[in-house]
């Protein structure tokens, strides 16, 4: 079996030392052996399992949803159903952009014969637009909690270094109805695939909310009854 350093395991999966090491003060990464004189060790299974780590970062999982994965009790099914949905929204822009540009060459040869521009081929590049914005919508909407966030959180130091409480007793039941909204249409557009029978469920509200993940959730399947990591899907996407 080899051995690794951290300098010769970080070499082999092309990241710094200060990565390697950043994993294992994180859990996610400690060394399979310690010599006398302090330095890491690590096997072909640490090798391995780093360049998970580094694949499952690539397609922008946190590290505590890789963590999550990593320690839950079917970490394969979980991985193969966040690959599989990976691969489908990856095929679906593929496909997206290829209809894009044939439509774009049908109006580029339309505008070159006539000074008409068919009508079909403008509903074609709309329906694909709209399609191609409803993937990324979601994304969207939860991303501009944001700007309530800062605002809210500006009003509070305005408070704290100047005395003046009034933009905050004001931005509070804004802030709140816009982190409600939020995240009553994050649940009302997302589903998860549970990994033990590969249902697509929608959990209650309150289940959602009250566990954490990024692509991933810890949850209870409404189906089955497992409890673990789920896949986050949207729900205009279709799962098998």
């Amino acid at each position: 079996m080899s051995k690794y350093t951290t300098g010769e395991l970080a070499k082999q999966c092309n990241v710094s030392v200060r990565t390697v090491q950043f994993y294992d003060t994180k859990g996610l990464l400690p060394p399979a052996q310690l010599t006398e004189g302090g330095r890491r060790l690590y096997t072909d299974g640490d090798l391995t399992k780093l360049r998970l780590i580094c694949m499952l970062k690539s397609i922008g999982l946190s590290l505590d949803a890789i963590q999550g994965i990593l320690k839950s009790e079917a970490p394969a099914k979980v991985l193969n159903l966040l690959l599989d949905e990976q691969l489908k929204q990856n095929e679906q822009e593929v496909k997206e952009r290829q209809e894009q540009s044939a439509a774009i060459k049908i109006i580029r040869e339309s505008i070159q014969n006539t000074d008409n521009i068919p009508v079909t081929s403008i509903n074609d590049i709309g329906h694909i637009m709209t399609n191609e914005r409803g993937l990324r919508k979601v994304r969207v909407v939860m991303f501009s909690a944001v700007i309530p966030q800062l605002i809210f959180y500006g009003t509070i130091a305005l408070w704290i270094m100047r005395g003046t409480w009034f933009p905050f007793v004001i931005a509070l039941p804004l802030y709140i109805l816009a982190i409600v909204a939020v995240i009553k249409y994050w649940h009302k557009n997302t589903r998860y695939i549970c990994p033990e029978c590969n249902v697509t469920f929608h959990p209650p509200l309150k289940m959602a909310i009250t566990t954490s993940g990024d692509k991933v959730r810890y949850l209870t399947c409404t189906e089955c009854g497992y409890k673990g990591y789920c896949v986050e899907v949207y729900a205009n996407i279709k799962s098998n």
